[in-house]
């Protein structure tokens, strides 16, 4: 992992895989692989999207609030590229729920349907995590978790993460208030 000082970047590598935050030259990419996605294969997945409004203006402006909440230690997004030709595999994100004496974040994961069954969430989430641990100084991240969601909460647990409890009504979603699996990790222990 390093730090380019010049852009605050955090750059991020496993065997197969960079996790970085996305830039502005990342764009055809990107868009490429959202275009590519398969059709939706379960409720939270949201298969093909309508991409139109995603000119390349409006993903430089996406790229700039990334960087803007990541300054401002709000959240840290990061794009999963295959490392052997630089494919756009999905995005690994940190939200800041607390500071001071808590350090305490949320991870969200996402890889296109299309790179399915190939290890590269695993990968990617195991790094991120190292990443979040490592440089954003975080001691406990928790992963949110729809209760019928087994893929993810499959893919928590296969890095280490433990389940801890679940959040009754805790998220507005699917036209009401869902309940959510709460899987953690700390940096110790």
């Amino acid at each position: 992992m390093k730090l380019t000082e010049e852009t605050f970047e955090i750059v991020s590598e496993t065997e197969r895989l960079v996790i970085r935050p996305l830039r502005k030259d990342d764009y055809k990419n990107w868009l490429n692989e959202f275009e590519n996605r398969f059709p939706s294969q379960h409720r939270h997945d949201k298969g093909k999207i309508d991409m139109s409004q995603c000119t390349q203006e409006w993903f430089h402006n996406l790229v700039d609030k990334h960087q803007d909440l990541s300054l401002k230690d709000i959240a840290n997004v990061f794009g999963v590229f295959r490392k052997e030709d630089g494919t756009h595999l999905g995005m690994v994100d940190f939200s800041t729920l607390a500071r001071d004496d808590f350090q305490w974040g949320r991870i969200g994961y996402s890889i296109h349907n299309q790179y399915w069954r190939k290890g590269y969430g695993k990968e990617a989430v195991k790094e991120a995590l190292n990443i979040a641990f490592n440089h954003l100084n975080f001691h406990r991240i928790e992963a949110h978790i729809n209760i019928d969601n087994s893929a993810s909460y499959n893919l928590a647990s296969s890095v280490g993460m433990k389940y801890e409890f679940t959040r009754r009504g805790f998220i507005f979603e699917f036209g009401g208030w869902t309940d959510n699996l709460i899987y953690y990790k700390n940096s110790i222990g």
